[in-house]
């Protein structure tokens, strides 16, 4: 598995956000400029308060300052698409509620062409864009060996140490607050009897603050077994663990899961404690090397532990 990389930018991100923002200043100026024209050419009633559609006129002026910014960088400035893309939904909405009660003649629904609707779709693809290229990772900073012997434990032996002494069950949780995380320590703490007799020691990673982390090791019994603390997931990197997607995180078989280990598994669910797009993984780790490894492909993902252990005399790869 290599750690994916941002796709490629789009394009046409810059020439249409530049092309929204002068649209927004010129139908914002228009409407300054001549509040009663658009009515005319519809044939509808001037508002009576012109002022307070020319008020309009520069909000819309405003939103196409707002976009020439984010031409600057889609990605970076995704939040102004995401409003633009708001107004330009909910503005059609509040016209046909206004429609269909008689506040508006259908004929005014002919500015949400060019004002809203053929923007719908370039702005949903400039956030489709955003997301994923934050998503992506940037390669491994470290290599799993360096990750090794950076990695401490909380009384501050190396994972690389510990690995020469013999094999390690190094379980990367997504973070504490996951119901999934919460399965994962104690079925680590059920089946540990048997992977000590396996002469294989776990090993938990996680990213929350330690102190926090203490109490919720002490709290489900495997407060002694080494943890490390890994806030900037540079070990995630290097052991190629990766963010989930949507699917992977809130897909059906997903919230089924969490139904089954949150509610009936009685696991529940806490704050978020991390960066919650991460996945998961367990690894068989034995001088300073991968021996077997399980990369989760959902955040639901539930490995059994100890086969996964009896695997470790095979050929060094991903177990499904």
């Amino acid at each position: 598995m290599n750690a994916s990389s941002p796709p490629p930018r789009l394009r046409w991100a810059r020439p249409l956000l530049l092309a929204a923002a002068a649209y927004n200043l010129a139908w914002g100026a228009f409407v300054i400029l001549a509040p009663g024209a658009l009515f005319d050419w519809l044939g509808m009633e001037a508002p009576r308060y012109p002022g307070l559609w020319q008020c309009i006129g520069m909000i819309v002026g405003v939103y196409g300052v707002g976009y020439a910014c984010a031409a600057l960088d889609s990605r970076r400035h995704w939040p102004i698409v995401l409003v633009g893309l708001l107004g330009k939904v909910l503005g059609p909405v509040g016209f046909l509620h206004a429609a269909l009660t008689d506040q508006l003649p259908w004929r005014f629904g002919w500015t949400l062409l060019t004002n809203d609707l053929i923007w719908w779709l370039p702005f949903a693809l400039l956030l489709r864009d955003a997301w994923r290229a934050w998503l992506a990772e940037s390669p491994p900073v470290i290599t799993v060996e360096q990750a090794l012997a950076e990695a401490r434990t909380q009384d501050g032996r190396s994972l690389a140490a510990l690995s020469r002494e013999g094999t390690l069950l190094v379980v990367f949780l997504r973070h504490l607050g996951c119901t999934f995380c919460r399965e994962t320590v104690a079925d680590v703490a059920r089946t540990r009897p048997e992977l000590e007799r396996m002469g294989v020691l776990p090993v938990f990673v996680h990213q929350g603050d330690d102190e926090r982390a203490a109490g919720f090791f002490e709290g489900r019994g495997v407060g002694d077994l080494p943890r490390v603390c890994d806030p900037e997931r540079r070990a995630y990197r290097a052991f190629e663990l990766r963010r989930g997607s949507l699917g992977a995180l809130f897909g059906p078989q997903v919230w089924w899961r969490g139904f089954t280990a949150g509610v009936l598994g009685g696991h529940g669910v806490g704050t978020l404690d991390g960066d919650g797009f991460q996945l998961g993984g367990a690894f068989l780790v034995r001088d300073g090397r991968i021996v077997r490894a399980f990369r989760h492909r959902t955040a639901a993902d539930r490995p059994d532990y100890p086969r996964l252990a009896l695997e470790a005399t095979g050929p060094a790869g991903d177990a499904a």
